[in-house]
């Protein structure tokens, strides 16, 4: 029995995994109802608003569903939102069982489950509950602690380099690494980048190379004084997009100038003329965003990893070695032993075309 509920488990796991980029700030559910071993319906939660995955996947099935099983990655709520709540249907329907898994954290959609066991409903939580958190990893950070999940990724050289001694923009991973890059961009509700990485690269932080389905994410600049030029390219192409954070120095004028090219000029001050990067993130898990991903520079990402503000990693590798006075991907940690440096966890490498993608989330202190 157990293979069997990871078996339709996974199922409604992948269902959800369709509504990547049109969902958030909700979360990913796809729900499955099974029935003599058959699966009768299936559904997922397309987007805010439209009819959660329990109630597609009951609608699919139709009276096939009375006696059935449910399989949905998520607790079915239990309260009114912009829809009824889908215990209300499951009852209505005649569910014989209902398998989730993980419980919904938030306080008002929670305890369906509790609701479903008192109206005679058997009910089994926890089903693969690793992976059903991992699928709404970013959703289930920011209800916990009001920060959004934060994505550092990069490509570069086998040595860990992401730009030659010239410290001139250049294509360092393949067109396959390229295209699984922007589709992480679409996936993530904002771009962030630091001053250094606009005034060297001019960088769009738009959405190409991937199919849908996706929204253009946030572009946020971390820049402590204000020098993002007007006819930078995350300006110029649709400014209220754009937020651009600067610390205490910056200048009156600078912030109005920004502002008046249509970009969101936020305050965080930080230590002397930096920006507080934490309070930055609240600010952008206000606007919605739960992923944030960023793109560099070197200095930005040490800065969010000092701070332990880094969830996961994204790394595209090429099969290339820059050596000693190429610029690295992360600036001083300030560590004098690689053994004190932020370690990893549950690592993931597999082939990108050419090239090689690595994944790992950071290792949080106890």
């Amino acid at each position: 029995m157990g293979q069997e509920h990871n078996q339709f488990m996974r199922q409604a796991i992948r269902l959800a995994e369709r509504a990547r980029g049109l969902t958030s700030p909700n979360p990913m559910v796809g729900a499955v109802l099974v029935r003599d071993g058959e699966i009768v319906g299936e559904g997922y939660h397309h987007r805010a608003g439209d009819p959660h995955a329990e109630v597609e996947a009951l609608r699919a099935a139709g009276e096939r569903a009375r006696g059935a099983a449910m399989y949905v990655n998520l607790e079915p709520c239990n309260h009114h939102g912009r829809t009824p709540p889908c215990v209300d249907a499951i009852l209505s329907a005649g569910v014989a069982r209902v398998i989730y898994g993980c419980g919904d954290p938030q306080a008002q959609a929670a305890g369906g489950g509790a609701r479903l066991v008192e109206r005679g409903v058997e009910v089994i939580g926890g089903v693969l509950e690793d992976e059903s958190e991992r699928l709404n990893e970013a959703f289930l950070k920011s209800l916990r602690t009001g920060l959004p999940f934060v994505i550092l990724k990069a490509g570069m050289s086998l040595d860990g380099k992401i730009a030659g001694a010239a410290r001139r923009r250049e294509q360092i991973t393949g067109e396959t690494a390229t295209r699984a890059a922007h589709r992480l961009r679409a996936d993530c509700d904002a771009v962030m980048v630091g001053i250094g990485t606009v005034v060297a690269d001019d960088p769009q932080l738009t959405v190409r190379h991937c199919d849908g389905p996706f929204k253009q994410p946030l572009r946020v600049v971390i820049d402590s004084r204000c020098r993002t030029p007007e006819s930078a390219a995350v300006i110029s192409q649709d400014p209220s997009r754009t937020v651009i954070a600067c610390g205490r120095q910056a200048a009156e004028g600078d912030m109005g100038r920004l502002r008046t090219a249509g970009a969101a000029v936020e305050r965080f001050a930080g230590a002397g003329d930096g920006v507080d990067l934490e309070a930055a993130l609240r600010y952008l898990s206000g606007r919605g965003a739960l992923s944030v991903l960023v793109e560099g520079g070197a200095r930005l990402s040490a800065s969010l990893l000092r701070e332990g503000l880094v969830d996961k990693v994204v790394l595209f590798v090429a099969p290339v070695l820059a050596g000693g006075d190429a610029l690295s991907a992360v600036d001083s940690l300030g560590v004098e032993w690689v053994s004190e440096g932020v370690r990893l966890r549950d690592l993931k490498a597999e082939p990108c075309g050419g090239d090689l993608r690595i994944e790992a989330y950071v290792e949080r202190n106890a």
